[in-house]
């Protein structure tokens, strides 16, 4: 009795499972997306597959893959695969985890993948518990992110891992989790017949953002809230599919005149130097609900493609105004995104940056050429500026071949042209 009780509640707990984890891939052959780090050729994917897991963290979005990566791992590995959310966690429950680790290695030989979700989490003390038992191959350790790494967890635990970065999904695999969410209803026991319309499909992969768990958490409401018309199929529309996402499909005028047209005058009456202009198409945007990230992003990119470093500030307010947004929200958000937005319409401009396009273009149009010796790692002939007037001292830092090459082109405005101005005086001196 007692074990049918055990299997009765498993049971249960799968039936009450959310639909994206009854939907959670168990080998590569299913899991879509991640080109990158998963291609046949891949190290990742052979990792897997000859259960020669090292240490790793999983760098993503949220719903990118990082826990089924986990999972699929548990099915392709002898080791014993211990989960821990750093979130809930304890420094005891690590150090116990850690203990049972050693003792299955030393009594049956059992290697023990410890898998830390959310290890950004995890405090300092936390994150240098774990550096022994890694050192000495007590435990494999593989931890899981949204966080940039390199910033938010230990530099020694970074440096013993290979890092693996996951993007958002791509919109052929999107549509391809659609059609596995509308196969399983099909295959129910009381089978679902459900059909989208290419708007609804088009709004559901815009509006999850590459998250696949959003689509499918999405797609489920959508079905499980839609009733069946005659036919008995599931017919699920824009209007359906707006409602189950909460995010509107953005019509901007009478004509339904595109978003990127809107964007894309909004970012042209920045450059354009047109603080009017760019509140309107502001206001235009934000009455017709589009995306304030969507919004953040373009302005960021602005702040160094328009304005660049005639006014290196720019970038820092925009981002500080991004930073303040995700804080605060709605409505007050609205003075983050205009004071960001007008701060760039009446900068200095200058599109310089775009420089690097020419250094690309040079060296991929370039012979092989060869680091000055003066330049080289530990020469005894290199100059040091630091030892001079005005930490500046006439010397050539280009290969041979291209000395003379003139790349960057400044503009003639703000920040730039006072220190482009500085640059030459010292030149001619």
């Amino acid at each position: 009795m007692h074990s049918e009780n055990l299997f009765t509640n498993s049971s249960q707990r799968e039936n009450n499972a959310p639909l994206a984890d009854k939907l959670r891939p168990k080998n590569l052959k299913d899991f879509f997306g991640q080109q990158s780090i998963l291609n046949e050729n891949s190290l990742l994917r052979s990792a897997i597959l000859n259960d020669k897991i090292s240490n790793f963290i999983f760098f993503g979005p949220p719903g990118v893959g990082k826990t089924t990566l986990i999972e699929i791992i548990s099915f392709n590995t002898r080791s014993k695969l211990i989960k821990l959310n750093a979130v809930l966690s304890s420094l005891k429950e690590l150090r116990n985890e850690i203990a049972n680790a050693k003792e299955r290695l030393i009594n049956s030989k059992r290697k023990t993948i410890l898998f830390i979700d959310e290890v950004h989490r995890f405090t300092s003390v936390q994150q240098d518990a774990l550096l022994p038992s890694i050192e000495n191959g007590t435990i494999t350790f593989i931890g899981a992110t949204t966080e940039n790494p390199f910033f938010a967890v230990n530099k020694a635990l970074v440096s013993r891992s290979r890092i693996f970065t996951l993007l958002p999904l791509a919109e052929n695999d999107l549509k391809k989790i659609i059609q596995k969410v509308i196969t399983h209803y099909s295959k129910q026991k009381d089978s679902k017949k459900v059909h989208l319309t290419h708007d609804a499909i088009s709004h559901l992969i815009k509006f999850s953002g590459g998250d696949s768990r959003t689509l499918i958490n999405a797609l489920e409401m959508a079905i499980e809230t839609t009733t069946e018309n005659d036919a008995k199929e599931i017919n699920i529309n824009l209007s359906i599919a707006e409602d189950a996402i909460q995010k509107k499909n953005i019509v901007y005028d009478k004509n339904g005149q595109n978003h990127y047209d809107i964007i894309s005058a909004f970012i042209k009456s920045i450059r354009g130097s047109d603080p009017d202009a760019t509140l309107f198409w502001l206001a235009n945007m934000l009455e017709c609900g589009e995306d304030p990230n969507f919004i953040f992003r373009r302005l960021l990119i602005s702040a160094t493609e328009d304005i660049g470093i005639a006014d290196p500030n720019a970038i820092v307010v925009v981002q500080s105004c991004c930073d303040a947004f995700d804080r605060v929200g709605f409505p007050e958000g609205f003075y983050f995104l205009t004071q960001a937005s007008l701060y760039l319409a009446i900068s200095p401009k200058s599109n310089s940056t775009k420089s690097i396009f020419k250094a690309i273009e040079t060296i991929k149009n370039s012979n092989a050429f060869e680091v000055p010796r003066h330049l080289k790692n530990n020469s005894n002939s290199y100059v040091n500026p630091h030892n001079y007037p005005g930490n500046w001292v006439a010397q050539e830092y280009l290969p041979k071949s291209l000395r003379g090459l003139k790349i960057w082109e400044p503009n003639n405005n703000g920040w730039e042209k006072i220190k482009y101005e500085e640059m030459l005086r010292r030149k001619e001196n």
